[in-house]
């Protein structure tokens, strides 16, 4: 996983923050999350109906909880933007705080709610919530690489999936699917500069693969 630091005075507001969450009665979860957490829990195939319900509950309030960090950001960036008479530098240092503010606060979050799950879940159930959360990027992609290049050693298969597996903790935290894609995006790129370097044509492997999909097609 990443590891990130921040300015003490950041973790100060972040616990602050983490401490209103959990002090606050909780407010209700929005229809849409738990719309979207049921879907998510139910996909898991669960026997008890009573269990699928606990973990819908636990999925909809990351969701929840999530959302009212993103949106604290969201303002907070607003109000800097908007601020008139100030300078450029001081814009971007409270834009970038209030990024970072809401980084460490996902990132304070993400075990807690892991840990929630993991009452419940088995590992390989988590990593089912953990793609559902991030629309099954992580097997799709994976699948594509082994079939773009069957040739990869073992060395590098896991190596690849390292590093979509540390995109996906980061892109279940985004706010957006364009936030979440683009962890992925940035991750795919860091994947394909590591196969370059071993010699590896992707724009080659990409064409091949083309070819090898047309002509499954029209046999």
């Amino acid at each position: 996983m990443v590891s990130l630091r921040f300015p003490s005075l950041v973790l100060a507001v972040v616990v602050g923050l983490a401490g209103v969450l959990r002090a606050e009665s909780s407010p209700p979860v929005r229809p849409v999350f738990e719309q979207r957490a049921l879907k998510i829990a139910g996909a898991l195939g669960l026997s008890d109906p009573a269990q699928t319900a606990r973990v819908s509950a636990v999925i909809a309030r990351q969701y929840e909880d999530l959302s009212r960090i993103h949106a604290r950001r969201d303002e907070q960036i607003q109000a800097a933007k908007g601020t008139p008479g100030i300078d450029k530098a001081t814009q971007e240092a409270r834009v970038a705080a209030a990024r970072a503010e809401a980084l460490a606060a996902q990132n304070t979050l993400h075990p807690v709610y892991l840990a929630r799950l993991a009452a419940e879940l088995s590992p390989a159930q988590i990593d089912q919530v953990k793609d559902g959360m991030t629309y099954g990027v992580l097997p799709l992609t994976f699948r594509v690489y082994q079939e773009m290049l069957p040739n990869l050693t073992d060395e590098q298969k896991q190596q690849i999936l390292a590093w979509l597996v540390e995109a996906r903790e980061l892109a279940m935290d985004a706010s957006t699917s364009e936030e979440k894609h683009g962890w992925f995006g940035k991750y795919k790129g860091r994947i394909n500069n590591y196969l370059a370097a071993a010699g590896i044509d992707m724009k080659q492997a990409e064409r091949e693969l083309a070819a090898r999909r047309k002509s499954a097609t029209t046999k």
